[in-house]
């Protein structure tokens, strides 16, 4: 995958979601001195692939580009209040790779349960920007906090 130089986002899309703010934060606390930019978004190179290893019905397993995954962001609705229990894992070989575990808590508005959530992703950096992203998360925790 080559990176190809892309320009900043546009902060009026709806993908500076603030639902996910703790999200945005926590991602950028991890890759501190690895990205260039204040925001997630700024970090993230216009060709980035993002994988994620969890299937939920209607949710896809690959986005391709940073403004796709904007757009998937814009329509996120837990309601995010912090996130914590962050651990960076760092390999400069044979690409740098940032590996992070970290969890968030939030509300689910369609069912006013508590969301509790904890990932780990695999993140490729390229000329100081995300190129890749491999996902995992707690799957049963997404469902039960979509179960009425």
């Amino acid at each position: 995958m080559e990176t190809k130089p892309s320009s900043q986002p546009d902060r009026n899309h709806p993908g500076f979601n603030q639902n996910a703010g703790p999200f945005f934060s926590i991602i950028m606390e991890g890759l501190k001195g690895e990205v260039d930019g204040a925001h997630f978004w700024d970090a993230v190179a216009g060709d980035a692939v993002f994988e994620f290893c969890y299937n939920f019905p209607g949710f896809t397993n690959r986005i391709e580009g940073r403004h796709a995954y904007m757009d998937w962001f814009a329509g996120y609705s837990n309601v995010l209040h912090s996130a914590d229990h962050l651990k960076a894992y760092k390999a400069e070989h044979p690409e740098n790779v940032v590996i992070l575990e970290y969890e968030v808590h939030g509300i689910v508005p369609s069912t006013g349960k508590a969301y509790d959530n904890r990932f780990c992703s695999i993140i490729t950096i390229r000329d100081r920007q995300i190129v890749h992203w491999r996902d995992y998360m707690d799957s049963l925790a997404v469902m039960l906090s979509l179960t009425p």
